[in-house]
């Protein structure tokens, strides 16, 4: 097997876990918790945060940040020869999309919530720190979520190019 069509399935599979993932959140989990007054919301965000911080995410989110742009340049000489642009063009957008948006926007935000204690918190500065949370995240999941399936989708259609 061509270690181009590995590396292509490999980074079909964890774009598209990562895709699901990120719609997940912002098709359910989300706007589920969003319905919660603000303490349970904060431990909810909280507690899920934690807890998705787990080897196999690591690897699944590391993993497609390395395989996606080095599938790409291994395909830079496959027929027909768009397919490389049309890898370039998900490669980037992942990067930037997903990536970029999750180390620069939902992390300080993920870090922010979990360095406070929920328990010693007021009223009003839990109700602060939901509005300093809420809207940012909600945004940057779901800029993460259309990055990830726009890449995905890419993806797919050049699985059906190359087997051509």
């Amino acid at each position: 097997m061509r270690i181009q069509i590995i590396t292509l399935f490999i980074a079909v599979m964890t774009t598209g876990l990562l895709s699901g993932i990120f719609f997940t959140w912002t098709n359910a989990v989300t706007p589920g918790i969003g319905k919660l007054n603000d303490l349970g919301y904060l431990t909810a965000l909280q507690s899920m945060n934690r807890v998705i911080l787990n080897p196999s995410f690591y690897i699944i989110f590391m993993g497609s940040v390395v395989i996606l742009p080095l599938s790409t340049v291994l395909n830079y000489e496959t027929k027909p020869s768009f397919v490389f642009k049309i890898m370039l063009v998900a490669s980037i957008i992942y990067i930037l999309g997903v990536f970029l948006v999750t180390i620069l926007g939902n992390i300080p935000l993920n870090d922010l919530l979990d360095k406070i204690d929920l328990e010693d918190c007021s009223i009003e500065d839990v109700s602060n720190l939901r509005d300093k949370i809420e809207a940012k995240w909600n945004g940057f999941n779901l800029i993460r979520t259309i990055a990830s399936t726009s890449s995905f989708i890419l993806l797919i259609v050049v699985c059906f190019l190359v087997n051509k």
